[in-house]
């Protein structure tokens, strides 16, 4: 009898155990997550999140081509799985290929025509920078063109017109004789373009001189020509290292209000104060411009996410390599256009 007593016992209280259990939710399952907890759940799902990673193709405007490789590394800096091939070549080929997905992103040193707008091309302005005359020091009335300036159309007269030959006739000396041996692009380049427009004429077509291939090379070409005259970019024709004009190069001063004399503010021996210049107005526009990058349709992914990068974080590298930032309104722009 005892032991059927213990039995009914043992049941009796294995059954309120039971009871009490299924009776009894656990934290887990009853408790809603604080604010704090949610907080914390996503920030780990970010911090989970797959890194970038991938290779951006990029080609096009020479002007371009200095920043574009400082925005790819600090961006890799940033994002070891990202890689990039940034090649020059000019804006007509950054164009080109852009168009044909030959790339995923052109540089482009001038304005988009709607023609290449009506065959996909999206694009957004970046920076901005200037093209600049350029003659050697050695040039017989160096001295002369420094004290006067250039007027626009003089300038007009030695690209377009072809009717000023000799540098006499630039400073109105006409005991000089010494030929004007004038240098353009043979690439299609956004500077020949700007330099096009200003001198008077529409395209760079328009413009006469022997043809040179890229940047580097217009440079190179004027520095060993006493008598050349050609054109270059703001972050070209200054050694960035110390923000002087490349030596053997003098930027022949525009004569904006045309009084006949080369006033201190169209004056730039020093980056500083070219830089300034573009960036308040003073200089003209063109031949100061824009400079834009183009992709094949709006950009998504890591082109879209490269681009907004270079439009935020990326524009306080532009001083440095001689480009100017976009203004806050500017900006604004061009990321309001990528939504």
């Amino acid at each position: 009898m005892k032991k059927q007593t213990f039995t009914l016992l043992s049941v009796l209280l294995t059954l309120a155990v039971i009871v009490s259990a299924c009776g009894t939710a656990s934290p887990a399952e009853t408790t809603v997550p604080t604010e704090e907890a949610q907080v914390s759940s996503s920030t780990e799902t970010v911090l989970t999140e797959e890194p970038l990673s991938g290779t951006l193709s990029i080609s096009g405007a020479f002007a371009l081509y200095p920043m574009m490789t400082v925005w790819a590394d600090e961006f890799s800096k940033l994002h070891p799985g990202v890689t990039f091939d940034v090649q020059g070549g000019g804006a007509g080929k950054g164009m080109t290929d852009t168009i044909a997905g030959a790339v995923d992103i052109g540089m482009i040193s001038r304005t988009i025509k709607e023609e290449e707008t009506a065959q996909g091309i999206f694009w957004v302005s970046v920076t901005k920078d200037a093209v600049f005359p350029i003659i050697n020091t050695e040039n017989p009335v160096a001295q002369q063109i420094l004290e006067k300036g250039i007027s626009q159309e003089t300038f007009n007269k030695i690209y377009i017109t072809g009717e000023i030959t000799t540098w006499g006739e630039v400073v109105g000396d006409p005991t000089n004789t010494d030929p004007i041996n004038i240098f353009t692009r043979s690439d299609a380049a956004g500077a020949a373009e700007q330099w096009s427009k200003y001198s008077g004429g529409a395209a760079q077509e328009d413009l006469l001189g022997i043809g040179v291939n890229g940047e580097p090379a217009m440079l190179d070409t004027v520095l060993k020509d006493p008598f050349g005259i050609g054109f270059g970019n703001l972050n070209s024709i200054f050694d960035l290292s110390n923000g002087n004009l490349v030596p053997g190069i003098i930027i022949p001063p525009l004569d904006i209000n045309e009084n006949g004399v080369a006033d201190a503010d169209e004056i730039y021996t020093v980056k500083e104060d070219a830089f300034g210049a573009v960036a308040n107005g003073t200089y003209p526009s063109p031949p100061a411009r824009f400079e834009n990058l183009a992709t094949l349709g709006k950009p998504e992914g890591l082109e879209l996410i490269f681009i907004e990068w270079i439009l935020t974080d990326g524009q306080q590298y532009l001083e440095a390599a001689g480009y100017v930032p976009l203004t806050p309104e500017q900006q604004a722009e061009s990321l309001e256009k990528l939504k």
